[in-house]
C-alpha cells in the first residue's frame, strides 16, 4: 500500500504495526517540507507511544499551537506540524481538529482508549478513503494503495452512474466501488469496540451575516488573504505559484510578492488555441512583480498522460482540466515542491457566471405566468452552436433552464448527461441493472432558505459542499500529487471562507459585478486588465481536438468492441453521440469526455 503512494511522498516510509487486540498497522509516505530531518518521520508519537498518527498535508498554525502546548507541559523532540497534531490529541481529543488551521487528513491510534479517529479537513483538500466490513477497517489517500490491500472488493455500485454521468464525479460519501466510502470534509470518525461514528464539526454559517461597512469589509478581505499567504509561505523547500492571470492566482503572487523578501517562481499553462489561453494575463502579473517565470503550451499528445491519471484517480472523474492541471504540476515541480494557487476564490467571493445567472433566474421568475410563457418560446428559437464557448449557445442554455426551481436549474447548468439523456444513452439491460437516481434533488439541501437566506448563499452553499471539494479540490489534489508536488490555497483558509460566507450577498456581487469586495480590495495590487478580464476558466479544447487529432482515438475506444460488450449503454445512441460530434453537428466535448473517462478507468481497475 505504501509503495502506490510513493508519488505522494517520495522521500521516505515509515511504518507501524502493533501487537495485541485489535491489531493497528499504520503506513506513511512523506514528501519532506517542514523539519527535513528524520525527527519529522511519520508514523508520529507520543512520549510513551501510546498515541500514532500518519497525517497527509500541512498544518499552518502549527507554531502558535506548539507554544501553547509547551507551556502546558507537552514535550516536542522535532519541529514538524505533524507532531503538534499528537499533543495537541492529547490535551482536547478528538475536539482537537477544531483548533487546526490548514490542510490535512490523519489517522490517530490511541491505545490506552482503543480508539482510532480519522479525520479530513474542512473543505475537503485531502482525501481520504476507507472500507468498514466485518471486523476490519482499511483506510488510504488514494484507491489504488485502498485496492492493493487485497481487502477490497473490485465490485461496481451501478447506481453511481447516475451521479457520475450527471456530475462528472460521484459525491461523497459514495465511490464507485460497493462498500468503500470517502470520509467528507469537515467531519471525523471514530472506530472503537470495531463499532464507527461519524460526526461533522465545521459548515459554513451564511445565515449570521455581520453588521460591517462596505468599506471595511474591503479591508477585512485584503487583511484575512494577506495572513493567510504568510502562513502558507513557511516552508523548508523552495515554494512558488500557479499564475493564471486569473483574479484569485494574481491576487495570490501579488501577496507573495508583498510579504516575501525573495523572488517568486511562477509557473502558468497555455494552448495553441487563443480562446482557451491565458498566458498574456499572466505574463502581465509576472512582470509587474518581476517574478521567476516559466510557460508551458499543452498540445493534443496531451492525452498521453491520461492512463497517469486514470491510474491516479482511481474512480471515473471526468474533468478535462486535470490535463493542464497535471502538466502545470509537473512543470511546477522541476523548481519547486511547494505551490500557492487560487483555489476557492469563486466560491468565497461569488466568482461564477452561474452565480450571476441564478440572480437573473430569480427575477425572471417573479414575472407574470404569460411573461414566462414568452421566454420559453422565444428560449426555443435561439439557435444551437457546435462551439462550447459561443455567446448565443450560452444564452439558450440559461432560458432552458430558468424558470425551473433553483435546485433544479443549478443541477441543469453544471451538469453533463441531464436525465434524458442518461436514459437515451443507457442499454434496457443496464436501466433495470442500476435503477435511476434523483440527481437534481441531490442539491436541493443547499437551497433551503434555512441556512441560507439568499439566493446568492445557496448556490454557493451548493458549490462548497459539492463542486468545490468533489471536482476541482480532488484534481489539483491528484495532479498534483502525482508529480510529488504540494499545492496550498489561502482562499481556502477557514477563516477567509467564514469571513465572506457572512458578507451580505450585494458585497459579493454587485451590478452585475461578481467579486465586487475582492476586486475592490485588490484594486492597486492587481493590474486593472487582470481584474476586469472576461472569466475563461481552466478548460482544454478537447472538443476542437475530438473532431481533429483525436477523432480516430475517441471513435476506436468508445465505439470499439471492447467498451460495446460491457452492455452499459445503446450502442445506437453511443454511435450517434460520437458522430454528431466528430462531423460537426452537435458539441458533445463534455459527454464524449465522461464517456472516455468512465472506459478507460474500467479497462485499468476493473477488466482483469
Amino acid at each position: 500500500m505504501c509503495a502506490n503512494l510513493s508519488h505522494r511522498g517520495p522521500d521516505d516510509e515509515g511504518v507501524y504495526c502493533s501487537s495485541g487486540t485489535p491489531s493497528v498497522n499504520l503506513g506513511h509516505r512523506r514528501l519532506s517540507i517542514i523539519d527535513l530531518s528524520g525527527a519529522g518521520r511519520q508514523p508520529m508519537s507520543n512520549e510513551d507511544g501510546t498515541v500514532r498518527l500518519v497525517l497527509n498535508g500541512e498544518i499552518y498554525n502549527f507554531h502558535e499551537l506548539r507554544e501553547e502546548l509547551i507551556l502546558q507541559g507537552h514535550r516536542f523532540r522535532s519541529n514538524s506540524d505533524t507532531e503538534t497534531v499528537v499533543h495537541l490529541y492529547e490535551q482536547l481529543g478528538t475536539e482537537c481538529v477544531r483548533k487546526l488551521r490548514g490542510m490535512f487528513a490523519f489517522a490517530l491510534w490511541d491505545s490506552r482508549k482503543g480508539i482510532l479517529m480519522l479525520a479530513r479537513d474542512r473543505v475537503g483538500k485531502k482525501p481520504l478513503l476507507f472500507q468498514h466490513r466485518g471486523n476490519t477497517l482499511c483506510f488510504a489517500s488514494e484507491f489504488a494503495a485502498l485496492l492493493e490491500s487485497g481487502l477490497i472488493d473490485r465490485e461496481i455500485n451501478f447506481s453511481m452512474f447516475d451521479y457520475y454521468l450527471a456530475f462528472g464525479y460521484i459525491p461523497s460519501p459514495f465511490t464507485i466501488y460497493k462498500d468503500v466510502y470517502k470520509l467528507q470534509p469537515g467531519h471525523t470518525m471514530v472506530l472503537k469496540d470495531n463499532r464507527i461514528r461519524i460526526d461533522p464539526y465545521w459548515d459554513l454559517a451564511y445565515s449570521d451575516k455581520l453588521p460591517i461597512s462596505f468599506e471595511d469589509a474591503r479591508r477585512e478581505t485584503l487583511r484575512l488573504l494577506e495572513d493567510a499567504v504568510k502562513k502558507r509561505l513557511y516552508s523548508d523547500v523552495p515554494l512558488g505559484a500557479f499564475l493564471s492571470g486569473g483574479i484569485d492566482s494574481s491576487t495570490v503572487v501579488a501577496l507573495m510578492a508583498r510579504c516575501s523578501g525573495s523572488r517568486i517562481n511562477t509557473f502558468s499553462i497555455g494552448f495553441e488555441d487563443e480562446d482557451y489561453s491565458e498566458l498574456k494575463f499572466a505574463r502581465n502579473i509576472a512582470r509587474q512583480y518581476d517574478t521567476c517565470h516559466h510557460e508551458l503550451i499543452v498540445r493534443p499528445n496531451a492525452l498521453e498522460v491520461l492512463p497517469q491519471l486514470v491510474e491516479r484517480y482511481g474512480e471515473p472523474y471526468a474533468d478535462s482540466s486535470a490535463i493542464p492541471t497535471y502538466y502545470v504540476s509537473r512543470e511546477t515541480k522541476r523548481s519547486v515542491t511547494v505551490a500557492l494557487n487560487g483555489d476557492g476564490g469563486d466560491e468565497a467571493f461569488g466568482g461564477y457566471e452561474r452565480y450571476q445567472a441564478m440572480l437573473l433566474a430569480e427575477r425572471l421568475n417573479g414575472l407574470p405566468p404569460a411573461a414566462k410563457s414568452v421566454i420559453r418560446r422565444c428560449a426555443g428559437l435561439l439557435p444551437d452552436s457546435v462551439e462550447p464557448k459561443n455567446r448565443i449557445r450560452r444564452m439558450r442554455r440559461f432560458f432552458d433552464s430558468a424558470l425551473l426551481p433553483d435546485f433544479e436549474r443549478y443541477a441543469k447548468w453544471i451538469g453533463i448527461f441531464d436525465g434524458a439523456a442518461r436514459q437515451e444513452i443507457y442499454s434496457r439491460e443496464f436501466l433495470r441493472m442500476s435503477g435511476r437516481q434523483d440527481c437534481s434533488g441531490f442539491y436541493k439541501k443547499y437551497f433551503s432558505r434555512g441556512g441560507a437566506p439568499h439566493v446568492l448563499d445557496s448556490v454557493q452553499n451548493a458549490d462548497v459542499h459539492t463542486y468545490l471539494p468533489e471536482d476541482l479540490l480532488v484534481k489539483v489534489d491528484i495532479a498534483s500529487m502525482a508529480n510529488s508536488l504540494e499545492c496550498r490555497s489561502p482562499f481556502l483558509d477557514h477563516t477567509v471562507m467564514e469571513f465572506a460566507a457572512r458578507l451580505p450577498a450585494s458585497y459579493r456581487i454587485r451590478k452585475g459585478a461578481r467579486k465586487f469586495v475582492l476586486t475592490e480590495a485588490i484594486r492597486g495590487i492587481v493590474p486593472a486588465a487582470n481584474i476586469y478580464r472576461r472569466k475563461m476558466g481552466f478548460g482544454v479544447p478537447v472538443g476542437r481536438w475530438f473532431r481533429g487529432e483525436l477523432r480516430g482515438y475517441i471513435s476506436e475506444t468508445l465505439l470499439g468492441d471492447r467498451s460495446i460488450r460491457r452492455g452499459y449503454f445503446n450502442p445506437e445512441a453511443m454511435r450517434r453521440l460520437v458522430l454528431d460530434h466528430t462531423e460537426g453537428r452537435a458539441d458533445h466535448s463534455f459527454k464524449l469526455w465522461a464517456l472516455l473517462m468512465l472506459e478507460l478507468w474500467h479497462r485499468r481497475f476493473i477488466d482483469r
